[in-house]
C-alpha cells in the first residue's frame, strides 16, 4: 500500500465518513476547522487516490463517482505496523512503553487492555 499525504489522508477521512461521492460531495463535506482545496486540486488528488488504490469510481458520462476500496480499519492496520516496524523494531511492548514513558497512557488504560487480551472471545478486539 503507497504511503498517503496528509491532504488525501482529509480526503480518504471524508471518503469513509459520506461513504462516497462526486467531487462537489467531497467538497461540501469539509469542516469549518479544515480550508478546502480548490476543486480542480481536489480532483487530482481524488484521481491520485485512485491510482494508489485506495479509491475506485462509477462512471455516469464524463462525471465520476467516487468510494473508497480500502477501509478505514484496514488503513489503520496497515498504518500502525508500518510504524511499529519503522520505529519499534516490530515491537509492540516497545510501542506501548513509549506511551508509558511519555505518560500518554495510564495504569488503568493499560489494565483494560490487558483485561481486553485476556478476554476476547473470538481472538479478535473490539
Amino acid at each position: 500500500m503507497k504511503a498517503l499525504t496528509n491532504k488525501e489522508e482529509e480526503v480518504m477521512k471524508i471518503l469513509w465518513q459520506i461513504g462516497g461521492g462526486f467531487v462537489k460531495d467531497i467538497l461540501a463535506a469539509y469542516t469549518d476547522n479544515t480550508e478546502p482545496p480548490h476543486y480542480n486540486t481536489l480532483s487530482t488528488m481524488v484521481r491520485n487516490l485512485e491510482e494508489k488504490g485506495y479509491v475506485g469510481h462509477k462512471a455516469y458520462g464524463k462525471t465520476h463517482e467516487y468510494f473508497p476500496v480500502i477501509s478505514k480499519d484496514t488503513y489503520r492496520a496497515e498504518l500502525m505496523e508500518k510504524a511499529v516496524s519503522d520505529f519499534f523494531s516490530n515491537s509492540y511492548t516497545g510501542l506501548v512503553s513509549q506511551f508509558a514513558a511519555e505518560e500518554k497512557i495510564s495504569v488503568a488504560e493499560l489494565k483494560k487492555i490487558i483485561e481486553l487480551i485476556e478476554n476476547k472471545p473470538d481472538g479478535k478486539l473490539p
